[in-house]
């Protein structure tokens, strides 16, 4: 199989490899020719993803900012096979799938959002490894929810990714859940770091640090992306939070332990029913 894909960081850089790995034929494009090149000399990948070979693609995947990918398909769009699967991996749904499904309708192709649920706080394709989806949940949002065998033929594409499981939603639903799962979490932990403390930390932190702060290092132009082009959700997610955070100041602040404790309790309670 012929498989195109947009981009070499982490995500583009892991697909190349977990493709090329399984046999087959690679063609990338990503602006830094560099990289590109030195992806070729490796054996990871085969050509470049262009004029010439957009066309020979059974399978696009789009692995850069949604933005950028949704702006490529506009340009390729002309180009891609009727009989061609575009997937996109992009943090955020609405927007992409809004733009890609009239595309792909317009120009014959099959377009499905994309969202891979695996990923690392290093970025780029230095960090990239064939095994990286190996056993993560892919989220999907096809064009329609009443054919099985669309989504038999996405899987089967993606099998050398090595998928652990697939959700099939709504554009909309993805993008209410990843603002609580992935994208406050981030928001969190870039915050918690910021306390003046964090500078005598060494010594005095253990686990619960080092998970807290894991993803404080990120790419802050792609997060900056998502958070916006998912502001909505991720305002309502922040308006919680820091409604829960006052109300643990305030028991603090009264030197309330009672309010404290329970407030604790139910933290606990809310953790144990939400993950068993």
């Amino acid at each position: 199989m012929n498989v195109g894909i947009l981009g070499l960081g982490l995500i583009g850089g892991s697909l190349a490899r977990a493709y090329s790995k399984a046999g087959h034929r690679v063609y990338v494009y990503d602006r830094d020719e560099q990289m590109l090149e030195f992806s070729k000399i490796a054996g990871v990948v085969h050509g470049t993803l262009n004029t010439d070979t957009i066309g020979q693609c059974e399978l696009i995947l789009l692995a850069i900012y949604a933005g950028g990918s949704a702006q490529w398909l506009e340009d390729n769009s002309p180009k891609i096979s009727p009989k061609a699967m575009v997937i996109d991996c992009c943090g955020i749904k609405k927007y992409i799938c809004d733009k890609c499904f009239p595309l792909a309708e317009q120009y014959g192709f099959t377009f499905v959002g994309g969202h891979p649920m695996a990923g690392s706080h290093h970025s780029g394709f230095k960090y990239s490894r064939s095994n990286l989806f190996q056993g993560a949940p892919m989220v999907l949002v096809p064009p329609r929810f009443d054919d099985p065998v669309l989504l038999s033929h996405v899987k089967t594409l993606l099998e050398p990714c090595n998928f652990g499981s697939f959700s099939v939603t709504t554009a909309q639903q993805h993008d209410k859940m990843i603002a609580f799962t992935s994208q406050m979490p981030h928001i969190v932990s870039n915050a918690y770091i910021k306390s003046p403390t964090a500078t005598m930390h060494k010594g005095f932190s253990a686990g619960s640090y080092k998970d807290l702060t894991r993803v404080a290092w990120l790419n802050a132009p792609m997060w900056a992306e998502l958070f916006l082009s998912n502001r909505e959700n991720v305002l309502y997610e922040l308006e919680c939070y820091i409604e829960s955070l006052q109300a643990y100041r305030d028991a603090l602040e009264a030197q309330d332990e009672s309010a404290l404790t329970a407030l604790l309790e139910e933290g606990k309670q809310r953790k144990e029913a939400v993950d068993g």
